[in-house]
């Protein structure tokens, strides 16, 4: 649905989707051969813009000495074709997931509140010129410093919070 805000003399246009009729969940296992393997699970792949990420991070081994974990929003922009192609990554949000070393078998809960941040829905190459996608940037650091990362796409929508009539 598409609507159009007055405001003030400012029109200010939005595009309203419906919940999604299916909503997969993210499920991933990943690591470094013998050093280690994490199991990551997001509840849904699909977000509105003022939802929740819940999930969970499980380490089933751990041979390197991790420092910290943490949860990244990236909002990729991409504008133009071809050779002429811009794009722009922003890193939106960190959260903190784990401070210190995890053990074997430890579960790290995930809860992130998308309200505080300022996105907007995700846009797939509209008239071949122009995207934004969202992904969770799951990055682990160790006592070296050497960052890990894991990229999820996911999809952001906007859902249409105006009371209907009864």
């Amino acid at each position: 649905m598409l609507v159009i805000l007055w405001n003030l003399g400012i029109s200010v246009v939005r595009n309203y989707s419906p919940l999604p009729s299916i909503n997969n969940s993210i499920k991933m296992e990943v690591g470094i051969e013998d050093c280690l393997h994490i199991e990551f699970e997001y509840s849904k792949s699909k977000y509105h813009l003022k939802d929740v990420i819940v999930g969970k991070i499980y380490f089933l081994l751990v041979r390197i000495k991790i420092k910290n974990m943490e949860l990244e929003i990236r909002r990729r922009e991409s504008t133009g074709s071809g050779p002429n192609t811009y794009v722009e990554t922003e890193t939106l949000a960190k959260f903190e997931l784990m401070d210190g070393a995890p053990v074997r078998g430890e579960s790290i809960p995930v809860r992130l509140f998308l309200t505080p941040y300022e996105l907007t829905p995700t846009y797939r190459n509209i008239n071949n010129k122009f995207s934004v996608k969202y992904y969770l940037n799951l990055v682990l650091v160790d006592e070296e410093d050497r960052r890990y990362f894991k990229q999820q796409e996911i999809n952001m929508f906007r859902l249409d919070e105006t009371p209907q009539p009864s």
